[in-house]
């Protein structure tokens, strides 16, 4: 029973320490989200990000088995709605990404290699609070074995050849303009006027 208490006093101790730190950290430099997190700042939200994962969710196994179809599957997948923060090859170094705070990390190191596959797993559904990172789950069977399918591709990621990234840039989403460029190509190529007026396109 003392030990138990003793351990209780001993997290409580920590986590205040952790907030002190973190307050201290962030009142010093400012709100600025341009701004890399401290090695303090980061070291802690690991640490809470890990405790706020429940251990049976860590404990998890992937039931989707690797093949060369789940990651086809997959890569698409990460391409259309992933890559506009984390980028194609996970490294995070996207117009988005750069300005989130704290940074999308690499997700090709070590750092987010060793996560197990169930915490990669419930990252992904669930999202991890105060980033920019949101929960994609929906509850459906279809949308939970589509994130274990994209744990895979995570563990791809740092093997992913250059052919598979030129691949992935033509299943990235297209912009407003990317789309307007196509068209007019398309126009040019058929003959057509390519200064004619294209409808817009208008998203409600």
């Amino acid at each position: 029973m003392r030990s138990r208490l003793q351990y209780g006093i001993l997290f409580v101790l920590v986590v205040l320490v952790s907030v002190g730190v973190l307050a201290w950290s962030i009142l010093s430099r400012g709100f600025s989200a341009r701004d890399e997190p401290s090695a303090a700042e980061a070291f802690i939200a690991r640490g809470f990000r890990h405790l706020a994962i429940p251990r049976k969710a860590r404990e998890a196994r992937n039931p989707v088995l690797s093949s060369p179809e789940v990651l086809a599957g997959a890569m698409e997948h990460f391409a259309d709605h992933c890559a506009i923060c984390h980028g194609n090859d996970g490294k995070g170094k996207t117009l988005i990404g750069k300005g989130l705070y704290p940074k999308p990390p690499d997700m090709s190191l070590v750092e987010t290699q060793r996560l197990t596959d169930g915490e990669l797993y419930y990252i992904i559904q669930n999202g991890v609070r105060l980033t920019g990172m949101p929960g994609w789950g929906n509850g459906s069977e279809r949308d939970s074995e589509d994130s274990w399918k994209l744990v895979h591709f995570i563990r791809h990621l740092s093997q992913l050849t250059l052919e598979e990234r030129k691949a992935m840039e033509k299943m990235n989403p297209k912009s407003p303009d990317e789309l307007r460029e196509e068209q007019e190509e398309e126009r040019f190529l058929r003959g057509e006027d390519s200064h004619e007026a294209i409808p817009e396109h208008h998203h409600h």
